[in-house]
């Protein structure tokens, strides 16, 4: 599908951005993901709102997200409002064959997750440097400050290798919007990322991991400004 005004340095990222933008119409409730491909998502939605008078309200999953959203006119609510939502866009680190997908490079994987989970319907936009037959991505794990060691031994004994995620522009750790640590976590070529799921969940300590399951559709921007939409099946 070739999609419109596409002449940002990066065009892959803003036609599959631009095309997910598309997809809201009014009177939704739409979850805003964080990133550098959502970014343009969210400049192509506040300009609908301006020149087609769009009317729709954003769920953001950062700080980040929020002041983008602000900053392009988006009237936000919240999931305690709207618990349901009709659309969700978002990122991605890596999506493999199966529609699983790796989040979390921005550290905002929890409110991610939580609100691509109250959506109706989650698309992911990307380029398709982030598609992999498998994911071979390391993994994200935000966690309790306080349960740094525990979660790194039980990581090592499911074969994985923490890292403490540290600042670039302050001393120490990366604190998430909420308040936690992040380990990114390399276990290599994930072949069963549904049960990594399930062992990651149940660490204590765990607040959430960037395994992803719940993936509807991939918009997937290409250089000349279209993009490849790919949609899973349905059981």
């Amino acid at each position: 599908m070739k999609e419109r005004n596409i002449s940002g340095e990066n065009p892959e990222k803003e036609a599959a951005g631009i095309a997910a933008a598309g997809l809201v119409s009014s009177g939704m409730v739409v979850g805003l993901g964080t990133g550098s491909t959502v970014a343009y998502a969210l400049q192509e939605l506040g300009r609908r709102i301006k020149e087609e008078g769009l009317e729709f309200f954003g769920v953001v999953t950062s700080y980040q997200s929020e002041m983008l959203a602000i900053k392009a006119g988006i009237p936000l609510t919240s999931l305690s409002q709207h618990p349901i939502l009709d659309l969700a866009i978002d990122g991605a680190d890596r999506v493999d064959s199966n529609f699983y997908a790796i989040k979390g490079g921005g550290a905002a994987h929890t409110r991610e997750k939580l609100v691509s989970m109250s959506a109706k319907r989650f698309v992911v936009v990307l380029d398709s440097s982030k598609l992999s037959e498998k994911l071979d991505h390391y993994v994200p794990v935000e966690i309790l400050p306080m349960a740094r060691e525990l979660v790194s031994a039980k990581l090592k004994e499911l074969g994985g290798k923490p890292k403490l995620r540290l600042a670039s522009r302050k001393d120490g750790p990366v604190i998430t919007d909420n308040g936690n640590f992040v380990l990114d976590t390399d276990f290599g070529i994930i072949e069963a990322p549904e049960e990594l799921s399930l062992k990651l969940s149940a660490i204590p300590g765990v607040v959430e991991h960037g395994i992803f399951s719940n993936v509807d559709e991939v918009y997937i921007g290409k250089q000349d400004g279209t993009v490849k939409i790919l949609k899973k099946k349905k059981a």
